[in-house]
């Protein structure tokens, strides 16, 4: 699937002039009204409600504890129902109606794709929780992510499958969204440059649910591994259904499994797969220990990589609010643009030239029907 590019230079203007944002003041209130962007129903739901809970805890931590520049935090979300098309459509209303200071989520690249050029051309800054495309940032100076990017993250999962020997591996991907077509492209450059051989590529749209004739074609090239690019939804069912045909292979996957559903309707089809994520709840350093303890509490389970990173974004934007001093587009972009050495729950973020973060990755593995923690992986 071609990844969609944007032209900005014409396309900012006729975006802004149409939204009637050219200029637009945020309004005078007791509060700064912060706009979210995320999938609470749909397809993706589970990467939207965790997402949304991490941000809002941040939100009711400063709030409780003064809030910034004498004023509230006003979160505002928006569900875009796991839908492209939806994201940008939201996105337009949320900077248009509700005059919001900055925009944080969406997970998924093809949704934060769709509102990148938006918030560029409303000089409205946007951070991406979770969002792994390397052209989500390509938007313009005014968008920004706390995650790694896919390159990083293929090329992990690539080093990992051939550190345990696994040099056939098949590859399978969703080519209906820009994140699964870009991991497979980071993981397949760099496994092939070393040595690695792809045994079989086979593809599939989000929401199909029948993979079998896809698995019997890369059951008969007798790979080491499959390397699935997609979501949890459809990885679960392909782990299933590969077992079922016989294949007893691991799958490998990147930070689109991150939910409690891949094990929920994967079960012991999943046993023995690994995937890359941004933060392991195992971690027993204080402060992340501290964060599982507070959103255990809160919402009755363990926080997944979503619920973490969505609270880093939020806290990143209010860290950068106070250094700005200011809530406007040119001084609030500045500031987060110099985000350095941040102490996150998913590692030490620090913001390079390209408005990505620097940051480690963690391989997890399922195992006895929980995700457990196998090693970390640096730049």
């Amino acid at each position: 699937m071609k990844i969609r590019h944007f032209v900005f230079s014409s396309a900012a203007v006729s975006i802004a002039a149409a939204l009637g944002l050219s200029g637009c003041k945020k309004s005078d209130s007791n509060v700064i009204n912060i706009g979210e962007v995320a999938a609470m129903t749909g397809t993706t739901a589970t990467f939207g409600q965790s997402s949304h809970n991490g941000t809002q805890m941040a939100v009711d931590e400063i709030n409780a504890a003064g809030g910034l520049l004498g004023k509230q935090i006003k979160l505002i979300t928006e569900d875009d129902q796991s839908k492209q098309g939806e994201a940008g459509i939201v996105a337009k209303k949320l900077i248009s109606r509700s005059k919001i200071s900055a925009l944080l989520g969406e997970v998924a690249s093809g949704r934060s794709l769709e509102m990148a050029p938006i918030a560029q051309a409303a000089g409205v800054p946007m951070i991406s929780p979770a969002s792994t495309n390397p052209k989500v940032t390509e938007a313009g100076d005014y968008v920004f992510r706390v995650c790694f990017i896919d390159p990083f993250q293929g090329t992990v999962m690539s080093k990992f499958a051939l550190s345990k020997g696994w040099k056939k591996v098949a590859i399978l991907t969703d080519t209906k969204q820009d994140y699964s077509v870009g991991l497979t492209e980071f993981f397949k450059k760099h496994f092939t440059e070393n040595g690695g051989t792809i045994t079989g590529e086979q593809s599939y749209a989000s929401q199909d649910k029948d993979f079998k004739a896809q698995l019997t074609a890369i059951k008969a090239g007798n790979p080491d591994a499959i390397f699935a690019s997609g979501y949890y939804n459809e990885v679960a069912l392909i782990a299933v259904q590969a077992r079922e045909l016989g294949i007893n292979v691991p799958l490998l996957g990147g930070d689109g499994w991150d939910s409690d559903s891949l094990i929920e309707v994967g079960g012991k089809a999943m046993e023995g797969c690994y995937y890359s994520n941004h933060f392991s709840n195992e971690d027993q350093s204080p402060a992340i220990q501290e964060f599982v303890k507070k959103y255990e509490s809160k919402h009755g389970r363990k926080p997944d990589a979503m619920a973490a990173l969505g609270y880093d974004s939020a806290k990143i934007l209010f860290e950068a609010i106070k250094r700005a001093n200011s809530v406007e587009g040119p001084a609030l972009r500045d500031a987060i643009a110099a985000t350095k050495d941040y102490a996150g729950i998913t590692g030490s973020i620090t913001l390079d030239a390209q408005r990505n973060a620097t940051k480690p990755a963690v391989i997890l593995t399922i195992k006895d029907g929980k995700v457990v923690y196998t090693e970390t992986i640096t730049p």
